[in-house]
């Protein structure tokens, strides 16, 4: 069968709570809400939820396949589809070959499974890894017997959905070991408390005694915030291949209580409530994973406009598993000229958001509102040491102490993220990939003789890379000449670019690996450094 480049991709819910019946009701179990913004025209307007949005795609086609698999809470005998004499099939998660001669006719390539295993039985984390396992062989099954060369799936993830997938990469490991990067391609994980729930105590004595919550005392056992098993997923699976997307807009999370419990458990890491650093339930260091890639995205954990009803969790997914490039962020130089004198007690803070062109959300998102700027920082360079991310997400959740938002990776690292040049208008025939870089400096004052939200810096920049063999980038401060539809030539630009930071297009300096280019103006100044390099998409 022909395969068109997209891989089958499997869509994981999170935590029901103690009573699924709604879940069991749904039948995309969420991934097909969506979220309207009157503010924004056209494409951005109305995100329909990922299912659709994805079947209606034109870039990354998808099919429906839900319906090919019956998930039971007991065991089912299936007839094949040679008919009432077929060799029968059994269990508690079965293909209906009826469905799938007709849905699978052209192959499982670019199909889309829903994994509905709150329809399983018993209620544990270990049924719903080895749920997924299943999930995976049939679809591998489904590919051999259509002549496809299986490739992999991509997966994302919300929530809980994500322990479940750690669970499945557990089972793949031990069934075989090194097994799990042939079966799953990517994975990119929505709000998953991968380092548990800050707040979450769970007393045993409410866990023996109320029947609706020992239904789900397995899974709220898997959000220990003591609990180190997230350190085993490097064993198992390349963390470069895994993506965490960490929200930060509390403030939107319907759940009162649990912003109010986490803001309480902000004194306890930071001796201070002043800051809540989650997504209103999942932290902003609990959704990550030390070693891997991670985005922020100011949505809040569930609920309309989240992380798995707003439209960057699609865009963002969808680059991730099918970007044509791999762009990496660094700060290699920073000066602050202004603020912190010797009334108050100052801190400075340092960010970026990051819009690719054609899409008016943003891919990585850091501000004050968001509190997850980098810093704070005492140092006029912005120099000093902030410590080491990895090692500090090594920790467990409940350790004291929450050094976190230092920076990405080493060399001041601030960003990595996949972007796809083919992402664009059927009309346009520019080829070079664009994104806009919106850099923010900030200043706190702790002891309260000055504002607490001072800015020293703000502008956004508009990040050309033309790509070829002889690759160039150059900064424009605007879009006068990035309109797409009718972009100058080459030539044009090389004519008109300057490299002072001043000029209206600044061409960057080619450096062994990428280039670095310079922002700055009243109070900040810095050098940046950009690294450019294609995918391969067999990885």
């Amino acid at each position: 069968m022909a395969d068109n480049g997209v891989r089958p991709m499997i869509l994981v819910r999170g935590f029901g709570g103690p009573d699924v019946t709604d879940e069991q009701r749904s039948p995309y179990q969420g991934f097909n809400e969506g979220t309207a913004y009157p503010g924004k025209r056209g494409e951005n307007y109305i995100y329909e939820g990922f299912i659709l949005r994805a079947l209606k795609s034109d870039r990354y086609p998808y099919t429906d396949a839900t319906n090919v698999v019956g998930y039971y809470d007991r065991d089912v005998e299936v007839r094949s589809s040679s008919g009432p004499g077929g060799p029968p099939s059994a269990g508690s998660i079965v293909i209906d070959p009826f469905i799938a001669e007709r849905v699978l006719r052209r192959g499982t390539a670019g199909t889309i499974w829903v994994y509905r295993y709150y329809d399983l039985t018993p209620r544990a984390l270990a049924r719903y890894g080895e749920g997924l396992v299943k999930l995976i062989d049939i679809v591998e099954a489904a590919a051999v017997e259509r002549n496809e060369g299986f490739r992999g799936v991509d997966i994302v993830a919300h929530s809980m959905g994500g322990l479940v997938v750690r669970a499945a990469l557990g089972l793949l490991h031990e069934r075989e070991n090194g097994s799990a990067p042939g079966k799953v391609h990517r994975i990119v994980t929505l709000g998953t408390p991968h380092r548990g729930i800050a707040f979450q105590r769970a007393p045993r004595w409410l866990l023996d005694r109320l029947p609706a919550v020992r239904k789900a005392k397995d899974e709220v056992a898997a959000f220990d915030p003591a609990d180190t098993s997230f350190r085993k997923v490097a064993d198992w699976f390349p963390l470069s291949r895994l993506l965490t997307v960490v929200g930060t807009d509390y403030r939107s999370y319907g759940n009162s209580a649990a912003s109010a419990l986490n803001r309480f458990s902000s004194l306890l890491d930071e001796g201070t409530l002043a800051t809540n650093r989650s997504d209103g339930l999942v932290k902003q260091s609990s959704a990550q994973l030390p070693g891997a890639p991670r985005t922020f995205v100011h949505k809040c954990h569930g609920g309309a406009d989240s992380l798995v009803t707003s439209r960057e969790a699609y865009e963002i997914a969808m680059r991730f598993f099918h970007g044509s490039h791999r762009v990496r962020l660094w700060l290699d130089t920073a000066e602050i000229r202004r603020g912190g004198d010797w009334i108050g007690d100052s801190e400075f803070y340092f960010g970026v958001s990051i819009k690719p062109r054609y899409v008016d959300f943003d891919l990585f998102h850091q501000s004050t509102e968001a509190e997850n700027c980098y810093g704070p920082f005492r140092n006029r360079d912005l120099g000093d040491e902030l410590g080491d991310l990895a090692v500090e997400l090594s920790e467990p959740l409940a350790a004291a102490g929450d050094r976190t938002t230092t920076w990405a990776g080493p060399d001041r690292l601030i960003w990595e993220g996949c972007l796809d040049v083919d992402a664009k208008p059927g009309d346009t025939t520019d080829n070079a990939l664009v994104f806009r870089l919106d850099v923010y400096v900030g200043e706190r004052d702790n002891r309260g003789f000055r504002s607490s939200d001072d800015v020293i810096f703000r502008k956004q920049y508009f990040v050309q890379v033309v790509p070829g063999e002889d690759a160039e980038l150059y900064v424009h401060t605007d879009q006068q000449y990035l309109t797409g539809r009718q972009p100058v030539t080459r030539a044009e630009l090389q004519g008109m670019a300057l490299t002072e930071v001043t000029a209206q297009v600044q061409r960057a300096e080619r450096i062994p690996g990428g280039w670095t280019f310079m922002v700055g103006g009243t109070g900040f100044a810095a050098t940046f450094r950009v690294g450019f390099e294609g995918v391969d998409p067999s990885l």
